[in-house]
């Protein structure tokens, strides 16, 4: 049988959903209506089901979903069952900030080490992660069965890096560099352009 396609939008929206389940815990709240959920989500109650229906049957028609079961079926599904090793590439001043997120570990993520021109032993303390030189991308990266990469590097870099990664087996970049990078079809890339995210917020307050 052909393999079903999710699609992308729908596979960001189940993170939505797991957060929103996940701020229902502390106030101890067993079942959530699907309206309940798709408004804690932003979206609509309608998509929410057509949603859900790509990976099965959940809750009970006039109860809802339980919030501890469609919990662990999205943590399935997104596969932050256990800690995803990641690696980060380019510790500079934006790289250095998201080494110092205390929420990966939380979500399901390790950052198991990052890798930058200036790769000292005093950073790695600072930082709190192994900093590794550049040169020893390709050789941690096959050697660690890494598949996760956050890319912080220049634009003028980002494809030279971005071929490494692939090369070495990376299937998955979080792309921070302002450039649109080339890779196979295989690789899934999603980026972000802090720029063009607040140039989208500054046409809505003209």
């Amino acid at each position: 049988m052909p393999k079903l396609v999710i699609p992308r939008k729908t596979v960001y929206r189940l993170s939505l959903y797991y957060r929103a389940l996940q701020r229902l815990k502390p106030n101890s709240i067993e079942t959530v209506s699907s309206a309940a959920l798709a408004k804690a989500a932003g979206v609509k109650a309608t998509q929410l089901r057509k949603d859900l229906t790509y990976f099965g049957q959940f809750g009970t028609r006039g109860l809802g979903y339980n919030v501890n079961a469609l919990s662990a079926k999205l943590t399935e599904v997104l596969g932050t069952t256990h800690l995803q090793p990641v690696i980060l590439v380019g510790a500079g001043n934006l790289g250095s900030a998201l080494l110092r997120y205390p929420g990966f570990a939380k979500e399901g993520f390790e950052v198991v080490a990052a890798f930058d021109l200036e790769a000292t032993k005093k950073r790695e303390r600072d930082l709190g992660v192994r900093i590794l030189p550049m040169t020893k991308i390709g050789e941690f990266v096959k050697a660690e069965q890494i598949k996760m990469a956050i890319l912080t590097v220049p634009a003028v870099v980002a494809q030279e890096v971005t071929n490494e990664l692939v090369a070495a087996g990376v299937l998955a970049i979080l792309n921070f560099a302002p450039i649109m990078l080339q890779v196979p079809d295989r690789v899934v890339v999603n980026s972000v352009d802090l720029a063009i995210e607040l140039e989208n917020l500054s046409y809505f307050i003209r």
